[in-house]
């Protein structure tokens, strides 16, 4: 008969919620009161988001590990992201947890990633705690959030237990939590005694050999990969011998080289670790998400991570515009797509494919948001690449071709849902829940195909007057839409390669809405600027006034410009068409026509019509 024994010395429990509810603030607040940071010493905030991307955003990217101690009793932390583009992030951490806290904002109630990741949470068989958080707003409503809570779990299909989840009062930022919104407030204790109390500590059979499945990879230029997992039975030691079973069921052989444990926000060596406990070892170049680490007498896989498919994909290439290799480190395909492969082992819910095209790939992920920081992160390593516009992955089923639908959640002034659901429905959504809290503010839920939403959060929020909050989560695939127009304004197109200069570009002002200052490097087929109108325009963003005995040039300089809002990745791939590109390097994002030629590409529009008929 199977032996089970739990550790009472461990738990272990994910932080959950939506984007920007306040799950790092609150891990921030546990470190502090649990003795993790010494009294009177300084602290950034957001001490768990690490990446200069996660600061300046004020997200969480990927997950990550920490550990605090309370009455004896180690707690290990996973701090998830609350973005659902980064789903697989936090798929992989539920999978070393017992328990999970999810974080519902008092005002907001649950939203769409909340949704998401509940789901899971319930579908692992995990306890929850809840916690209704940021209760000091002016505008919280905590007996209305806690029912739609319940609802919530309810409509996810919990069962009796699931149901009856204990739920807390908090206000992350000051660090207190209580039973009862009534009740005086003084620290997190009560939070930290129902971890212990509520979140079941890490079951193992004694009799069975060491597993470990790995969740999460890091990188050290001193002892290479570094796998990082949940011991799920047995003892490991250092320098012990072990094997990895991979995807294929082959068994490699390693050596633990170093191995490592969470104390605090860092991680010490330590000669063994026990069941329950997540580690970080090092000994094997080939290990991947999902591979089982366990001893070579007893070989046995443990079952693998399983993340939802992607959703979206994107073109990437090497850069082929008349700048290439001026403001970038690496250049060459070959450089990208060891980048790409490596990103790919690191995280679960990417794909990498290769096409018939010379030194062209296919990313995949789980939305737009997500490929753009794959992006980003690279041209701050250096990386020069053209990228193309994001297009959704599209199933086919009996010959009939199946799309993705989000479930939309708007969140806006009433006055501007006119103009939103207009613009949704051009776009194909439909309405399938309206609440207005009386407030000034209304909550519009639609159905909308996943390519509706491509190319609009930038217009969302200049029709909002950037108050609007929009997110939304996969409903699931259904028949194609229909399709509608996707950019209702054309491209101002470079004809030649020189420097912008203010006199041209006063005359082009008139045309649209410009991107390029004076000074800047243009080329051929560079997009300029957005045309008023829907078709595309070449013109010589280089043009100098000719000039005349009576006229100085330095007079023609001074000219008024309007002002230019830098080009953000995000609202370059938004922007782009089909037969358009991103430039990304180091220094610059540029937009360009995907064939640079203007004679080339006006032939192939002559063929496309007459193709059409």
């Amino acid at each position: 008969m199977k032996q089970v024994v739990r550790n009472e010395r461990i738990r272990n429990v994910a932080i959950i919620a939506h984007v920007d509810h306040g799950k790092t603030t609150l891990v921030d607040a546990m470190f502090r009161q649990s003795g993790v940071f010494r009294e009177g010493q300084e602290v950034a905030k957001r001490v768990m988001d690490k990446l200069d991307l996660e600061r300046e955003r004020g997200i969480t990217i990927a997950a990550k590990n920490c550990s605090v101690t309370w009455k004896g009793v180690k707690i290990n932390i996973i701090d998830t992201p609350g973005h659902a583009d980064f789903g697989g992030e936090v798929e992989r951490a539920l999978s070393m947890a017992d328990g999970a806290i999810l974080l519902v904002d008092a005002s907001e109630g649950p939203l769409p990633q909340t949704r998401f990741v509940l789901k899971k949470t319930l579908e692992l068989g995990l306890k929850v705690i809840v916690v209704i958080n940021k209760i000091d707003r002016r505008d919280a409503r905590t007996g209305e959030v806690l029912n739609e809570i319940f609802d919530l779990f309810i409509d996810l299909g919990a069962d009796e237990e699931q149901a009856e989840f204990p739920c807390f009062y908090a206000v992350g930022r000051e660090g207190i939590a209580m039973r009862s919104p009534h009740e005086d407030p003084k620290d997190l204790s009560v939070l930290f005694d129902a971890i212990l109390s509520e979140v079941p500590a890490p079951s193992h059979d004694p009799d069975e050999p060491f597993q470990m499945l790995v969740s999460d990879l890091d990188y050290s230029d001193y002892l290479g990969r570094l796998a990082i997992g949940r011991i799920f039975h047995g003892k490991t030691f250092s320098n012990e011998s072990l094997v990895c079973i991979n995807e294929k069921g082959e068994c490699l052989p390693l050596k633990v080289i170093k191995l490592q444990g969470y104390e605090g926000v860092n991680v010490r060596e330590i000669e063994s670790a026990e069941a329950g406990d997540i580690v970080m070892l090092a000994g094997i170049e080939d290990v991947v998400i999902g591979d089982t680490i366990c001893t070579a007498a007893a070989p046995r896989a443990l079952k693998r991570i399983l993340v939802d498919e992607p959703t979206v994909s994107m073109k990437i290439m090497a850069n082929t515009s008349p700048l290439a290799g001026t403001e970038g480190e690496y250049v060459q395909s070959t450089k990208i797509v060891e980048r790409l492969q490596k990103e790919t082992l690191r995280n679960v819910a990417i794909r990498l494919e290769t096409t018939g095209e010379k030194d062209c790939f296919i990313l995949k992920g789980r939305g737009e948001f997500q490929l753009a920081i794959i992006i980003e992160t690279m041209r701050r390593d250096g990386f020069e690449l053209c990228v193309g516009r994001p297009e959704v992955i599209c199933h086919v089923n009996e010959g009939k071709a199946l799309e993705p639908v989000e479930h939309l959640y708007v969140d806006c002034q009433e006055d501007f849902i006119g103009v939103v659901t207009g613009k949704l429905s051009v776009r194909k959504g439909r309405m399938i829940n309206y609440t207005n809290y009386g407030s000034g503010r209304v909550r519009v839920e639609f159905s909308i195909p996943s390519r509706g939403l491509i190319g609009y959060r930038d217009e969302f929020l200049t029709d909002t007057k950037g108050t609007g909050i929009m997110s939304s989560y996969l409903l699931g695939y259904e028949e194609h839409r229909g399709d509608f127009p996707t950019r209702f304004t054309g491209s101002i197109v470079a004809d030649r390669r020189g420097e912008a200069v203010p006199y041209a570009l006063f005359n082009l002002e008139p045309r649209g809405r410009l991107f390029v200052v004076p000074g800047d490097p243009v080329y051929e087929g560079m997009i300029v600027g957005e045309h008023a109108k829907e078709n595309d325009i070449d013109v010589n963003p280089c043009k100098m006034k000719k000039l005349t005995n009576m006229r100085a040039a330095g007079r023609d300089d001074n000219v008024l410009l309007s002002p230019v809002t830098p080009m953000t990745l995000e609202r370059a791939l938004q922007f782009i068409r089909e037969d358009e590109l991103v430039e990304v390097t180091p220094k610059s994002v540029r937009l360009r026509k995907a064939e640079l030629h203007a004679g080339r590409r006006h032939d192939a529009s002559v063929a496309r019509k007459r193709a059409a008929g």
